[in-house]
Parts: C-alpha cells; sequence; structure tokens
C-alpha cells in the first residue's frame, strides 16, 4: 500500500512537470509568434518611414520641422526660467560668464613685474606649506602641469610631497619626478638666498611606493613625508593659480586663519581657459558643507589641526575629502575662504569633475562621512538622501525632538479672501498637529471681515487679538508674539498659501538647534515662479537686501544646485519665519522704527550678531501672493517710506554691508538676484 502511494506521488510529480514543461514551451511558442509579428511591423514602419523620408515633401518641408523643433525646445527653456524675462537673463548671464572666463582665466594671472613683487614680498611669519599630491599611473602631461603649477608659485616656501603608486606599466611618472627634484636643487643651488630662508636644498620629495594605497593611503603616505606647517591637498591632474599659495600666506598672516580654501573652475584639454564651470563659493557654511562639499578645492590647513586625528580615512575613498574637512574645519579657529577662483580642477574621462558616476562608491562615501559628523555632533535618527540637483548633494531630515507647540502669527487687516485661503491651507495642509493661530486684527472696516473671525472663533486652535495704532508690522507682529502660548513662533504673511504638507516639521528641525535662529522656507508667486530662496544683504538697486533666485521656475536647481539643500543664509523673509519665542524676545523681536520694510531682514542680523545661524530650507514651500495687503513699494508714499527706511537700514548695518554677504561671493553682481557675475571693464 505503501509503495502504490508512493508510486502515485512519483507520477503525479512527473505529471505535474510535464505539464509545466508544456506549458512553459507554449509560452515559448506563443512569444516567439509575438516577436515575429512584431519584427514584421517594424519592418513594414522602416519601409514606410523610408518612403516618406524619400519624398520632395519630406525634403522641402525640412526648415518647417526645424522651426518647429526650435520653438518646442524654447518654449522648454522659457519654462525652466519662468518667463521670456527669465529666460532673456539666462541668455544674458551666459554672455556675461562667458566674459568671466576670459577673466578669470590665464588673463588674471600676474604680470612678471607682479609675480617678482610677490616673491620679493617678506611676511611676518615664515610658514612653510607642504603640498601633497598621491600619484597613479598620471597622463605624463598631466603630471608635468601640475608641478609646473607649483614651481610657478610667487610664493616660494613651499614642499612638494609625490607619493607614488603607479604600476610598472607606468615608470616614466618616477622618471619624471627625478628629473624635477634634480631641477629644483639646481634652482635653489642658483638661489642661495631662497635656499636659506626655507633651509632646505630640495622642495620635492618623491617616494615610490610598493604598491598602491589608493586615495587614502597614498596622501596618507605624502603627510608623512612632509615637513611644513600647513598642508595643502593637490590632485595629480589639476593646475593652481600662480598666486595661489601668497593669497594663503596674506591669509594666515593677516587674519589668523588655520583652514583656508578658495574659489574654483572646471576646465577640460591642456589649457585652463578651456573652462567649463565656474564655481564661486560662500564662505564657511556648515549647513552648507553638510549638504555639499562646496569648500574642495584648494584646502590649506594648520599641520596641528591633525593632532590626535588622521588626515584621510579609508573607509571613505571617494568623500575623503569631505570627511576630511567636515573634522579639519569643526576643529579650526578661523576658516577663511579666499573669494579668488584660483583652482583649476580638470574634467577628463573617468575623474569625479567630469561624472560622479565615474566613481559612484563616491555617493555612499560621502553619505557616510556627513553620517560620522552629525553623529559626532550630537545628532541621531537623522536621514540622508540625495537630492534631485546632484547624488552628492543632500537633503538631511533631523529627529524631531518632542512635538513643542508652534503659534502661527498673521496680522490682517479685510482681505477675506486671502486670510481665508491662508487660514484653510494651514488647517487642511498641516501634518504637524500641536499648533495654534494668532491673528492680529489691524484695523480693518469691512462687516465680513469680522463675519469671518466670529466663524473661525469656533476653532479652539485660533484666536483674534485687536492691534490699534497706525499700520506698523513690526509692533503687530510683536504684539502677535506677546500673545503667543507657543515654544515657537511662526510669522506668517496673510497673503501665503501652504503647499508642502509638513512645512512645519521642516522648519521645526533647523529652529530646535541650538546654534540657528530663524528659519525660512521657499515661496513662489502664483506662476510658480520663486518669490524667495534666502535675502542676501547689500542686493539690489537699494543695496540693503534682495532675494536670490527671483523669479526663476519652481524647477530650477539654482546656482550650482542651491534651490535643492539646506543653507545658511543672512536672512529670510519675515512672510514665512520661525523662530524660538525665546530667542525672538532674547533679541528684542522687529525693530519697530522699521515700520514695514527691512524689519525681517534687521531682526535675522541681530540674531547673527548674537553667534546664531540663519538658514533657508527649499523643502518648506508654500504660495506668497506678495504685496496683496499693502500694495508695491514702487509708486507713491510706499516708494517715498521705502527709500527712508532703505537710507536707515544702510547706517545702522554700514559695516556688516561694507563687508559684503558672507553666503554670496563677492564676484557676484549686487545688481542681479540670477548669481551673474560682475565684469571688470
Amino acid at each position: 500500500m505503501e509503495e502504490n502511494r508512493e508510486k502515485k506521488d512519483k507520477n503525479d510529480s512527473l505529471r505535474y512537470y510535464k505539464d509545466m514543461y508544456e506549458t512553459e514551451r507554449l509560452k515559448g511558442k506563443t512569444l516567439e509568434e509575438k516577436l515575429v509579428k512584431e519584427q514584421e511591423l517594424v519592418a513594414n514602419t522602416e519601409h514606410k518611414l523610408s518612403r516618406i523620408k524619400g519624398s520632395v515633401f519630406w525634403k522641402y518641408s525640412k526648415p518647417l520641422r526645424s522651426f518647429v523643433h526650435w520653438a518646442h525646445r524654447t518654449k522648454e527653456r522659457i519654462g525652466n526660467y519662468g518667463s521670456i524675462r527669465g529666460f532673456a537673463r539666462k541668455v544674458d548671464s551666459k554672455l556675461i560668464e562667458k566674459k568671466a572666463k576670459i577673466q578669470h582665466g590665464s588673463a588674471g594671472f600676474p604680470t612678471p613685474e607682479e609675480a617678482e613683487k610677490q616673491r620679493e614680498t617678506v611676511f611676518p611669519k615664515n610658514i612653510k606649506i607642504s603640498i601633497l599630491i598621491p600619484l597613479y599611473n598620471t597622463p605624463e602631461n598631466f603630471l608635468t602641469q601640475a608641478i609646473d603649477s607649483v614651481l610657478a608659485q610667487t610664493y616660494e616656501n613651499w614642499e612638494l610631497c609625490l607619493a607614488d603608486g603607479s604600476d610598472n606599466l607606468h615608470g616614466y611618472v618616477e622618471s619624471i619626478c627625478r628629473e624635477y627634484m634634480e631641477d629644483d636643487s639646481l634652482y635653489l643651488d642658483a638661489h642661495p638666498e631662497l635656499a636659506g630662508r626655507i633651509g632646505s636644498k630640495g622642495r620635492i620629495l618623491y617616494e615610490r611606493l610598493e604598491k598602491n594605497e589608493g586615495i587614502s593611503g597614498n596622501t596618507n603616505r605624502a603627510l608623512a613625508m612632509a615637513s611644513g606647517d600647513y598642508i595643502g591637498l593637490f590632485d595629480h591632474d589639476d593646475i593652481l593659480h600662480p598666486s595661489i599659495l601668497f593669497e594663503y600666506m596674506k591669509a594666515i598672516c593677516e587674519q589668523g586663519a588655520d583652514y583656508i580654501y578658495c574659489d574654483e573652475a572646471t576646465f577640460h584639454g591642456d589649457s585652463i581657459d578651456n573652462m567649463i564651470t565656474l564655481h564661486f563659493k560662500p564662505d564657511f557654511a556648515i549647513d552648507n558643507l553638510r549638504a555639499n562639499n562646496y569648500i574642495c578645492h584648494f584646502s590649506v590647513f594648520d599641520r596641528k589641526l591633525l593632532e590626535g586625528t588622521e588626515l584621510f580615512r579609508s573607509r571613505f575613498d571617494g568623500s575623503q575629502d569631505h570627511d576630511m574637512i567636515l573634522r579639519l574645519t569643526d576643529r579650526a579657529r578661523n576658516v577663511v575662504h579666499i573669494p579668488k577662483l584660483m583652482y583649476y580642477w580638470r574634467s577628463h574621462k573617468g575623474s569625479v569633475a567630469s561624472d560622479i558616476n565615474a566613481k559612484s562608491y563616491a555617493i555612499d562615501a560621502a553619505k557616510g562621512a556627513v553620517a560620522q559628523h552629525l553623529k559626532s555632533k550630537g545628532f541621531e535618527n537623522f536621514e540622508i538622501t540625495s537630492t534631485r540637483a546632484f547624488e552628492t548633494i543632500f537633503r538631511i531630515r533631523y529627529e524631531l525632538q518632542g512635538e513643542p507647540k508652534i503659534t502661527i502669527v498673521i496680522p490682517n487687516k479685510d482681505h477675506l479672501e486671502d486670510l481665508k485661503r491662508c487660514i484653510t491651507s494651514i488647517l487642511e495642509m498641516s501634518s504637524y498637529d500641536n499648533y495654534d493661530i494668532v491673528i492680529v486684527e489691524n484695523n480693518s472696516k469691512t462687516g465680513e471681515i469680522f463675519e469671518y473671525y466670529e466663524e473661525l472663533s469656533k476653532n479652539p486652535r485660533i484666536s483674534v487679538i485687536d492691534y490699534e495704532g497706525g499700520f506698523n508690522y513690526s509692533r503687530i507682529n510683536n504684539l502677535g508674539v506677546s500673545k503667543a502660548d507657543g515654544e515657537y513662533i511662526i510669522l506668517l504673511n496673510n497673503d501665503t498659501e501652504v503647499i508642502t504638507l509638513n512645512w512645519m516639521e521642516e522648519l521645526l528641525m533647523y529652529a530646535q538647534r541650538e546654534d540657528v535662529g530663524a528659519v525660512g522656507c521657499k515661496l513662489y508667486y502664483e506662476d510658480k515662479t520663486i518669490q524667495h530662496a534666502g535675502v542676501v544683504i547689500g542686493l539690489g538697486a537699494h543695496r540693503t537686501a534682495g532675494h536670490t533666485h527671483y523669479r526663476v521656475s519652481r524647477n530650477n536647481l539654482g546656482y550650482m544646485g542651491r534651490l535643492c539643500y539646506a543653507q545658511n543664509v543672512s536672512a529670510v523673509t519675515g512672510a514665512c519665519l520661525m523662530v524660538k519665542k525665546e530667542l525672538y524676545e532674547k533679541v528684542g523681536g522687529l525693530d519697530e522704527t522699521f515700520e514695514v520694510s527691512l524689519n525681517d531682514v534687521d531682526f535675522c542680523l541681530r540674531l547673527r550678531e548674537a553667534g546664531y545661524l540663519n538658514v533657508f530650507t527649499p523643502f518648506a514651500q508654500l504660495y506668497h501672493y506678495e504685496s496683496i495687503s499693502r500694495g508695491s513699494d514702487s509708486e507713491g508714499k510706499n516708494a517715498a517710506r521705502y527709500d527712508e527706511e532703505s537710507e536707515r537700514f544702510r547706517k545702522k548695518w554700514r559695516k556688516v554691508l561694507e563687508k559684503g554677504d558672507p553666503y554670496y561671493n563677492i564676484n557676484f553682481s549686487l545688481d542681479r538676484s540670477d548669481f551673474a557675475l560682475k565684469i571688470n571693464g
């Protein structure tokens, strides 16, 4: 009986596999038949297309087709810049950039007279700068150009440390390096005063490594050779401006800099004048650096910053510089940015400058470096994700600490539809739950608005308080904040509308930090062009303050991806601004002498003066139907009032304005909001 059962099971199994095989065979046959039919269809279609393309009509309609394609592409491009005007400004910016590439290329190198004057400069400190270059199968022309750019330095107390991990097929690397060593020794022999000043018979040191240890390992081996007071990191395929060490020495001696970096450009081919991208950077900004290694090249730092730590850590290979910069700038007393384009980053096949995917492991390494840094600063349960700008430009989601109460303060006079739209969007679109709304009623005259207030009073979240007196935006908000129960305050205009569900969480994750003052969001006009993405002081015709990326499309990535990550700014608009109530009161709230304009910028500058960072985040988004409530500042009494408040702002913040906005490079024009470059002459 047991044998019969086993035989039956075996037959059932065989039948099952036979049925399955037959099913798959039929499937395969069906798929094969479908494939044949599809191939026939493709062949017929290609035949029809060839007949069409060979016709007289097709040939003579080419100009029309080209025009239609051009019009379609132009329409898409205009859409990316918000309007025809925005597109025209972008075209103009491209022309300016073309001129700038000439200005910041080799034409900007010092003349022989200037170079000699720099060489003869005697600094109060005798600092040797050791430049580290990790070598690996470096192409001959790349290697010679890199070393030549060091030899051309007008500050001559340098040391070049070459650690060579090249394989046996690239033995010419060693030959070239040793030839340079010999030539430099002869140069020093011919200039005994220089040799005496730098205390060396040779400035070029070379070591052939037994094996290639990767970027981190090779650079660390170069560091072991170095005897300099300051360390510089230089890639084997890049080029230095001849005055870069001279400018860095000025920063060391005049500003006490212990970490220095400059602006940079990518180029292709054998000439730096073949520039692709010019990157003009902000001064040190920790939120920018966490989201994006904008510092990158050319990093030079006091060797003392390395005490007790490593230079490069091999587990972060591919983004070892991001890891190192985060660690060393955290230790530094004074990080100084030289706002001059002085480092030329070669773009070629296989380089990160050409394509981050050439080194895809760099993406994971960069996330790991940022995560390690955040953990060292006490942050937990954060999330780091790539943004649409670039794989190594990150969005960081910080963990919220509890669910503190937020009070939203909204000044209002009449404008029923605006206020209703604003309140409705908050109530319906907000995922954060612990908040209330204080509406500050400011001398409304229409009966309909008071009927709406009566309706709102039924909602326990909403209260309406009365302000008496002439219109003063600062005083109205200060009154609202004084009545607020929340630990955090959001100043919000009545002409805004919430887009992002978690807008309050996005603001709160930054406002909760001990080092942060005000936090602002990304605001759009009704046509989905940008109204606010951070404030730059000194920008605009009045040289007071202005919004960057003004009127560009919401889909625009921004200058070097800046519209895609949270960053430090000098100020954010009071149209939507979050701050701890304690800090609001600590700095005295909004200055009531700025009745309508610039009170938000003044407030943010006082927070900055008190040692706090202001943050713009693009991940909290609202519409802002700007100036609906109070009209334009460009006409009549409003224009006169704005002129008067602008003058007082310039006087109050004269020294700050003279220094320039630290988060906006001095090479950018203050007449435009699109990061267009200044052009000399």
